[in-house]
């Protein structure tokens, strides 16, 4: 079976579910249905829920999987959480502010490269999109 998808190839518009099928008894229901919340992420944010989980959400690990750093994996976090259509956790400029010192200070330390802050920063490529 091939992945769903909601873009149309041609023009780049919304699709709409229209219809749905038992493979079962055959029988065929037509109307618009909406997709589930998840599904309106895109593929790079929906490969990281799936790392997110699958490491029960343990950020160090998450950083281990994906070679991130611990400022990119909550980025990509906030992301996924604005995606859903929740509050991000930085919506103060203060947050953002205190955010972008982490950044800074740990590639001060060495513990990020100057790309994974670039990345942090949404400044960079996001290699593991």
């Amino acid at each position: 079976m091939r992945p769903i998808i909601f873009k149309c190839p041609s023009c780049q518009g919304d699709l709409v579910v229209s219809q749905l099928n038992c493979p079962s008894c055959a029988i065929a229901i037509d109307g618009e249905f909406a997709p589930p919340t998840l599904l309106r992420l895109t593929p790079a944010q929906l490969d990281f829920v799936e790392v997110f989980l699958k490491n029960r959400g343990i950020i160090r690990d998450v950083e281990r999987e994906l070679g991130i750093s611990y400022p990119t994996v909550r980025a990509r976090l906030d992301e996924v959480v604005v995606a859903l259509g929740f509050q991000g956790r930085s919506s103060g400029s203060e947050s953002t502010k205190s955010s972008r010192r982490q950044v800074l200070e740990d590639l001060k330390v060495g513990r990020i490269t100057p790309e994974q802050a670039l990345e942090a920063l949404g400044r960079g490529p996001k290699s593991h999109d």
